[in-house]
């Protein structure tokens, strides 16, 4: 095949072909006596499964795990693909904790609370098993404000800011980033905890379906790209 045969087949562009064969992803193209590239189906499969490879563990991996295929062994690219589907395995089960945790703790009443039922730093750090620096940093990203008592200004959480650092933590677990919990937390405190909570692990759990599939797809990818390394050997 020629640079573009591949490309055409593969969904991407005749320069990306070019740059994952100079990166290693693709191996080492015969030439041809004029200096054209020759590509065989073993190129391609490689292009397939870095696609994929990327679109459910990062560019990054991707490329290691392809290279580890062409340079062998082969247990060392099984390793990591052994590692790549135990990740998202955790992050599912992680999922569905913080999805029960979620529901739980957005449906406490605090109505009813008193003020000797809030908390300080020290205790709400113990109670969550968090540094009492992780909270101050939630302060300063706006994910969770607690209330300020004079002189010294310490920080004091209410039980309805207590709930909120309860679904802080249980989300961060389940690995939301910082920058989409600072936006949603708080539309949350607006009254609309349970359906955006929900909404928002529904996101996630999308994702998480979506990388799935990507790591299969690169598996059988993957597994074109071993059976054409032993076939060239």
């Amino acid at each position: 095949m020629r640079t573009v045969d591949v490309a055409r087949r593969a969904g991407c562009s005749v320069q990306q072909v070019r740059d994952l064969e100079r990166d290693g992803v693709l191996p080492a193209a015969t030439r041809t006596a004029a200096g054209y590239r020759v590509y065989r189906e073993v190129h391609l499969h490689s292009a397939l499964a870095y696609r994929a490879l990327a679109a459910g563990v990062g560019p990054v991996e991707a490329k290691r795990m392809l290279r580890a295929a062409h340079r062998g062994p082969v247990t060392e690219v099984l390793a990591r693909l052994d590692a790549a589907h135990a990740r998202l395995d955790r992050e599912r089960t992680d999922l569905a904790l913080a999805q029960q945790a979620a529901e739980a703790i957005s449906a406490e009443p605090v109505e009813d609370a008193r003020p000797s039922d809030a908390m300080s730093v020290s205790a709400l750090a113990a109670a969550l098993g968090v540094r009492p620096s992780t909270l101050r940093h939630w302060d300063a990203e706006g994910l969770v404000v607690p209330d300020r008592v004079p002189p010294r200004d310490t920080r004091r959480y209410s039980p309805a800011q207590v709930r909120d650092a309860r679904i802080v933590h249980q989300l961060r677990g389940a690995g939301y980033r910082v920058d989409p919990l600072r936006t949603l937390m708080p539309v949350l405190r607006q009254g609309h905890r349970r359906e955006d909570v929900r909404a928002a692990l529904a996101a996630r759990d999308a994702d998480i379906a979506l990388r799935s599939r990507a790591l299969f797809d690169a598996t059988v990818a993957l597994g074109a790209v071993l059976g054409g390394a032993a076939a060239q050997d």
